[in-house]
């Protein structure tokens, strides 16, 4: 494609210490494992994506105090692998939600990079206490800017997204048009290779030379919107694999992919997922969103979620038995009973669906882990204020969605004691 030529540009700058030398602490993978010490590396994980925004706040409290606190909590209660947002796009609203930030990309090609500053912060803290990092580069959604504000700054669609909200046919017709504008895509590449090739301040190491950091993502849940742009959607995937892979071939690289709901279509999803330079297979599972669980039957419809969620995981298993690769379950989530947005509301149900979940990890080899989505930790939704606002401190739902809708609380007893059992599963110390 015509990236291409950037993309080469790009490489000169490529340490040459980064292409040779593999410390056995980076993870790695051999046929359907993960392996880290010479070892198979099973873990059980959260979505922490505003891991990275935390340390820049200037109230220690909110910032490097919560986040210290958090680490700790999750390392306590045996979760090891945190799902990070590595960068924003664009401010203000889009889609007419406050996104989330501060963004790396102010305006097109406008870098600020102090933003990294909270990604250094967080990377050094959970080398502390050995913990893997997945970093998404970009995002599918409006929440933090992502392939829809590149659409914007080219003016492929029409600033009047920012402020409105567009119907799903829309939003699949806006987004599908990222895959054919070459100037977008050299955005997000230039910002993808100024963020592997960053060297983090605080603990003086390159990231492409930092174990921590266990996998790139291309993108949160990047979807090829509409089947008459699969052919594109394949090729940047290739492209920006390959990519990843020349800048930084310490790490591994994923897609950040929801399964065959996000390409309406298995064969695509086992073909890009074939990719040489993709490391292994990620699937999403959202029974709610998804209508496996019925607005206000919560209770009567949890087993047809339930057998629908087995099946959803089998099949995809089934693919990475076939590629001969590592499958990860990197979201699902479940509300509290009842579907209610009060965290004093019991998870009866959620805690039964994450059990099922998990309990893959456990028994199926090819299935290397599992990230809940999403750790809230000690924060608090704001009574009466059922979205997020600006100032607001960050849960685990992001602007768009209710908060509290899907969030995992420090306080949420049963939960924690259900994955605290599961601490066993990580193999590898």
């Amino acid at each position: 494609m015509g990236h291409c030529l950037l993309i080469i540009s790009l490489l000169i700058g490529l340490s040459f210490s980064a292409a040779f030398a593999q410390p056995a602490s980076f993870v790695s993978v051999k046929d359907h494992q993960l392996i880290l010490n010479d070892k198979p590396y099973y873990f059980v994980g959260t979505n922490y994506w505003y891991g990275s925004l935390i340390g820049l706040e200037k109230d220690r409290r909110r910032g490097i105090e919560r986040l210290r606190k958090e680490l700790d909590f999750l390392k306590k209660n045996g979760i090891t692998n945190l799902r990070l947002l590595g960068a924003a796009e664009g401010k203000g609203p889009l889609n007419g939600i406050e996104r989330v930030g501060p963004p790396l990309q102010k305006d097109l090609l406008e870098f600020d990079e102090s933003v990294l500053d909270g990604l250094d912060v967080v990377l050094a803290e959970m080398a502390k206490r050995r913990m893997k990092a997945v970093i998404f580069l970009s995002n599918n959604w409006e929440w933090s800017g992502g392939f829809q504000q590149y659409l914007i700054w080219h003016r492929v669609i029409p600033e009047k997204w920012l402020t409105e909200k567009p119907t799903w046919d829309e939003l699949r017709d806006n987004v599908a048009k990222f895959y054919s504008c070459e100037p977008c895509m050299d955005a997000y590449t230039r910002q993808a290779a100024l963020l592997i090739q960053r060297t983090n301040k605080i603990t003086k190491k390159p990231y492409v030379d930092d174990p921590t950091i266990m996998t790139w993502e291309l993108a949160n849940e990047p979807r090829p919107m509409r089947p008459s742009s699969n052919n594109n959607y394949r090729a940047w995937i290739e492209d920006t694999a390959e990519m990843i892979k020349r800048l930084d071939p310490n790490h591994l690289v994923a897609i950040g992919h929801e399964g065959r709901i996000g390409t309406e279509s298995l064969d695509l999803f086992e073909q890009i997922h074939a990719d040489p330079n993709i490391d292994y297979l990620t699937i999403h599972i959202w029974p709610r969103n998804w209508g496996w669980l019925e607005k206000g039957k919560m209770a009567d419809t949890f087993s047809k979620a339930m057998d629908q969620t087995t099946a959803y995981i089998e099949e995809h298993t089934a693919v990475a038995k076939k590629l001969n690769k590592p499958l990860v379950i990197e979201e699902f989530g479940l509300t509290r009973d009842n579907e209610s947005f009060d965290i004093s509301a019991p998870t009866t149900l959620r805690d039964q669906y994450y059990k099922k979940v998990l309990a893959y990890v456990r028994t199926n080899p090819h299935v290397a882990g599992a990230n809940f989505w999403a750790f809230a930790g000690t924060a608090r939704p704001i009574k009466g204020r059922l979205f997020w606002k600006k100032g607001d401190q960050y849960t685990g739902d992001p602007p768009m969605e209710e908060q509290g809708l899907y969030s995992v609380f420090d306080s949420d007893v049963t939960t924690w004691k259900l994955l605290r059992s599961l601490k066993k599963i990580e193999l590898a110390k």
